[in-house]
């Protein structure tokens, strides 16, 4: 009897001892699926922030790429900046989600990051602002520039005109123009063949914005069929940017009062030719007057 007793009693604290251990085990069991789901969850929850934290360095050179400034300076800087970040998202790429202090210290380098972009991003819009004043003012001042150039070439033409109304009133007017033949004694005559002169009289009127000095006159006289008198190839005179031959010339002293003038032409043996001459007078660049005569 005592010792069926004795093994009731092992059996019981065996079963005793086998099932706190069972109770052990399902609680250990227990615990280590919990702590596995924890780390599980832990794990997923860093690798969505490694994820976002990727995302974040993305978003942040895009928004450098967004940024544009003319100043070839801080361009080379946003180019620096843009290959900074590009390397800090490939190293985080690489690194493992369960080290978290290289994660924090990205996260920290982005927050500098983006301080860094801030003040680019001030020191740009006022790039900007200052270049739309500049912008302004320079378009003011070719307004400007556009309007001193017109006004000065409205001055120059003005100029040119007033120049030119100056010269025409400058310009000498003459009257009374007479032509006739002498004879080698000097009397008058019609007759070609008894021609020895041709003697062209003319007044040159009141001309008080005429330079005075002396003024040189020219004399042109062509014959019946066109053929010029002259005795000279030499003898020329400028009109009109040309060089031109004249018959005969005289030079007188002009007070700007008005004054009578004859100018001779000594014709040579049989040159003169009956029928209509044509006399043009020439002064200071100007043809101031015209007569016609005859010879028989």
């Amino acid at each position: 009897m005592e010792g069926t007793t004795q093994n009731n009693r092992n059996n019981k604290l065996l079963y005793i001892v086998l099932s706190i251990a069972a109770v052990l085990l399902l609680v250990i069991t227990g615990l280590y699926f919990i702590q596995n789901r924890q780390m599980n969850e832990i794990v997923t929850n860093l690798n969505e922030e490694k994820t976002i934290l990727t995302e974040e360095y993305q978003k942040l050179i895009l928004n450098y790429d967004s940024l544009q400034s003319d100043n070839d300076t801080i361009n080379l800087l946003l180019e620096r900046e843009r290959e900074k970040i590009a390397h800090l998202i490939e190293e985080i790429k690489t690194i493992k989600a369960t080290n978290t202090a290289k994660i924090r210290e990205y996260q920290k380098e982005l927050t500098t990051l983006r301080g860094v972009m801030r003040n680019y991003v001030i020191q740009i819009d006022s790039l900007n602002a200052r270049n739309q004043v500049l912008t302004k003012e320079n378009i003011e001042h070719q307004r400007r520039y556009t309007q001193i150039q017109s006004s000065f070439k409205q001055l120059e033409v003005e100029k040119a005109s007033l120049a030119e109304k100056v010269s025409i009133a400058s310009q000498l007017d003459v009257t009374n123009i007479m032509a006739e033949g002498l004879n080698a004694s000097g009397r008058k005559t019609d007759r070609s063949s008894r021609t020895a002169k041709i003697r062209l009289c003319f007044t040159v009127l009141r001309n008080v914005t005429a330079p005075v000095g002396m003024k040189t006159f020219y004399l042109r006289i062509e014959r019946p069929d066109g053929q010029l008198l002259m005795h000279s190839k030499s003898d020329v005179f400028k009109y009109e940017g040309a060089d031109i031959n004249y018959s005969a010339m005289r030079s007188i002293e002009y007070g700007g009062e008005e004054i009578d003038v004859c100018i001779f032409y000594d014709a040579d043996a049989g040159e003169l030719t009956p029928g209509k001459y044509v006399a043009d007078i020439f002064a200071d660049g100007f043809h101031i007057g015209n007569h016609t005569f005859t010879l028989k």
